[in-house]
């Protein structure tokens, strides 16, 4: 088995991304996910860009890492100086990690009149900054910056910048797409062209996202050698973003036999959903691999072969990327889907049970007042508990209040709730404000139900939507509400309807946490079998 080394940049490359900010925390939180999962370099930012960066670097050398090395990005010397005389480069090799990325312009377009410096100069730059990084003990990886855009334009002086990565010492030669403008067939050809030259010297690939190629690109110069692959975990990063890990890792070591982390791909799931949490980004439903729909069914015709022939419409086996399998429902759904999807509640149950009928005969009930069920698997699955009696209710609403106020005081807060519940014979009365009614409920019920399950303060909304059924009934219409929420490591979705958005938001958001807190009984159970 060939082995390939992961580079991520999602601390780096992917804090570019709009709408992203990392706190210190969040980078130590993200580097251990990712050295858990079993990444080789963890490219951490630029020591010397911005004082959060600073304090990362400082609180990184006491992480304790199994399987990654953190990489430290920087800049060749500035023009006119050595690189001991360079502050920046200083600062580069003082993060204290063991390996250090040094970005230098490979197209000459780039080095005249960015760098404002002769060809030869920008040469001497790239040499001797990787010596001097070498001469410090430090493994280097040389980011040729623009490499193909320079190879198109001149590729003498794109191959001599490389030379001159190599006569410093470089261990890697990464070459740059930086503007992601470079179709696959290029990427393999030129690839292939600096694998042959630099026989002795592993080659890298880093790719951007602005064709839409990134993932292409990047197992195209592996083809062509490459060995070191950059990207970022779930693919953000500046403009379009960068090439996405934790599709390529399973490309590659599924598809093509090439192993390329020292973890568990059993574990890619939730890697990527630990990742979005810290990002506070919703992970695509249909991301591959990893997304909630990757394996989600609703053919008729496909969910009755996957039943009889498991894999018969899958690419891969879903529990080899942790995720898993899924049957959606809808109004054409049969009781094949229907006995596929409650097969983990009621494993007993047939096609002729008449259990079944009743299921099918409540869903069509519910959906003719307007629920749907395809995209709410957990309102479903609370659907099927209930009508096999078991389900047992954590909380009782007794009442709730919402009101609003305009103009508000608070700005953000611009309305309130009032909740009482009951759980078991105790009761609780909770009130909070929130940006709007269904978020001060929101944070009400929260509020009273912690008192009595503390797992709740783990779980959050991640995405509400509204639509309206009746289009002709204004705004006396029925509307549905989906909710979808996570506890960090899973997401569930949940459904309401009513002819009040209130009411129909309260629904969702008491199956959302009925559904967490059966979830956790039930694991509770397992463990004690």
């Amino acid at each position: 088995m060939k082995k390939l080394e992961i580079l991520d940049s999602t601390l780096r490359d992917g804090a570019q991304s709009e709408g992203i900010s990392f706190s210190v925390l969040d980078k130590s939180n993200i580097v251990r996910a990712l050295d858990e999962f079993g990444i080789a370099y963890i490219e951490a930012g630029n020591p010397s860009s911005n004082p959060k960066d600073i304090e990362f670097f400082k609180s990184a050398a006491k992480l304790k890492l199994r399987h990654a090395k953190l990489c430290a990005f920087g800049s060749t010397r500035r023009k006119n100086m050595t690189p001991a005389e360079d502050a920046h480069v200083m600062s580069l090799l003082g993060a204290g990690t063991p390996a250090v990325s040094i970005f230098g312009k490979a197209w000459d377009l780039h080095a005249a009149e960015i760098l404002r410096v002769s060809p030869g100069e920008n040469l001497l730059m790239v040499e001797e900054t990787v010596a001097f990084a070498k001469s410090r003990g430090k493994e280097v990886i040389f980011d040729a910056e623009h490499f193909f855009d320079g190879y198109d334009s001149n590729p003498a002086y794109a191959l001599a910048v490389l030379e001159a990565a190599a006569r410093g010492g470089a261990d890697v030669l990464c070459l740059c797409d930086t503007n992601g403008g470079v179709l696959p067939d290029t990427i393999h050809r030129v690839t292939s062209v600096v694998t042959k030259r630099f026989p002795g010297i592993r080659t890298g690939i880093h790719c951007h996202n602005d064709l839409g190629c990134a993932i292409a690109d990047s197992m195209l110069a592996t083809a062509a050698g490459a060995v070191h692959i950059q990207g970022t975990f779930i693919g953000f990063g500046e403009r379009c973003g960068n090439a996405d890990l934790s599709v390529i890792i399973p490309n590659l070591q599924l598809k093509q036999g090439y192993e390329c982390v020292a973890g568990n791909l059993t574990s890619l799931s939730e890697t990527v959903m630990k990742i979005a949490g810290i990002a506070n980004l919703a992970v695509p439903r249909d991301k591959p691999y990893t997304g909630e729909s990757a394996f989600a069914h609703k053919g008729g015709m496909h969910i009755d072969a996957l039943t009889k022939l498991p894999g018969s419409y899958e690419h891969v086996d879903p529990g080899a990327v942790g995720n898993k399998r899924k049957f959606l429902m809808s109004e054409v759904s049969g009781r094949t889907t229907v006995l596929a999807k409650v097969k983990n509640i009621a494993p007993h149950l047939t096609k002729d049970s008449p259990e079944i009928a009743a299921i099918m005969n409540r869903l069509k009930q519910l959906e003719h007042e307007g629920y749907q069920f395809e995209a709410a698997d957990a309102s479903f699955e609370l659907v099927v508990m209930k009508a096999l009696d078991l389900y047992r209710p954590h909380f009782t609403l007794v009442m709730y209040k919402t009101t609003g106020e305009y103009p508000s005081p608070n700005k953000e807060m611009t309305s309130s709730a009032l909740i009482n519940i009951n759980v078991g014979d105790k009761s609780e009365t909770a009130a909070s404000l929130g940006n709007g009614p269904v978020h001060a409920l929101d944070s009400a019920l929260r509020k009273a139900l912690g008192v009595f399950y503390p797992e709740l303060h783990n779980v959050y909304l991640i995405d509400y939507k509204v639509r309206v059924l009746e289009t002709d009934h204004a705004t006396a219409a029925r509307v549905r509400v989906i909710i979808e929420s996570t506890d960090g490591y899973n997401v569930w979705t949940t459904v309401g309807v009513s002819t009040d958005i209130i009411q129909a938001s309260w629904i969702a958001l008491a199956d959302s946490i009925d559904y967490k807190l059966s979830k956790s009984n039930r694991e509770e159970t397992l463990k004690c079998q």
